[in-house]
């Protein structure tokens, strides 16, 4: 098993956002510079720059290139503190007992969710709902989310579940019915803090305790038993 590291980058979601918030201090700051105080300028531009600095630190795309040699593994979709492992039912799509993982990204973990294992994708659906706080139980079956169900080589099925949370109200999902997962490549994507379910075999090995925190594309969190 190797594991690569490459420059940190700006996620495509964010970049847009980034260049209309930089346009918006521009035209803040110079009226601002021009028209008031001095001491008014640099209380606004010093916020405006603590504005730009978050916004592009939540964007970041940091690439994790990882190989493992056993296609059973499942790496962590997202990054952040792991609050969920116990056997539950999911009603959505299985419609019976599975193993649930969980992972809690707070506005400071990087929001990008990559696959979690190799195979073909059966299901991408999204799904309206509330903005409840993403750490809450009933997030999973209350809120925004959207559903990838993937298939691997040997006929066993997960689901991948983005929850949008009461900051995120927007889920971005790349994932399309019938198309293969890869690993290294992006699920998709959500903005300003949420969660990430995965719906697994309950003889999965699981490698995370509940509050361990994780790294997307780089934690190995379990193993599919085939």
């Amino acid at each position: 098993m190797g594991k690569k590291k490459r420059t940190p980058r700006i996620h495509r979601e964010g970049r847009n956002i980034i260049v209309g918030i930089t346009f918006l201090i521009f035209a803040i700051n110079v009226p601002m510079y021009m028209f008031m105080s001095h001491w008014t300028f640099a209380v606004t531009l010093l916020l405006s720059a603590a504005l730009l600095v978050f916004v592009t630190y939540f964007f970041r795309n940091p690439v994790r290139v990882l190989e493992v040699d056993d296609p059973n593994f499942l790496i962590a979709p997202a990054d952040g503190r792991v609050v969920v492992v116990e056997p539950t039912e999911e009603n959505e799509y299985f419609h019976d007992k599975r193993l649930q993982v969980s992972i809690f990204m707070s506005p400071l973990n990087v929001h990008a969710n990559l696959y979690p294992i190799e195979g073909t994708i059966l299901v991408s659906e999204h799904q309206k709902g509330s903005h409840k706080g993403a750490w809450l139980p009933k997030s999973s079956t209350e809120n925004e989310r959207s559903l990838v169900v993937i298939e691997t080589p040997n006929k066993m099925q997960i689901a991948v579940r983005q929850i949008a949370g009461a900051m995120a109200r927007r889920i971005v999902t790349y994932a399309k019915a019938g198309k293969q997962s890869h690993r290294n490549e992006h699920l998709g994507f959500i903005k300003f803090g949420s969660r990430v379910d995965m719906y697994l075999p309950l003889d999965t090995d699981i490698f995370v305790t509940v509050g361990e925190h994780v790294k997307g594309n780089e934690t190995i969190i379990g193993r599919l038993n085939s």
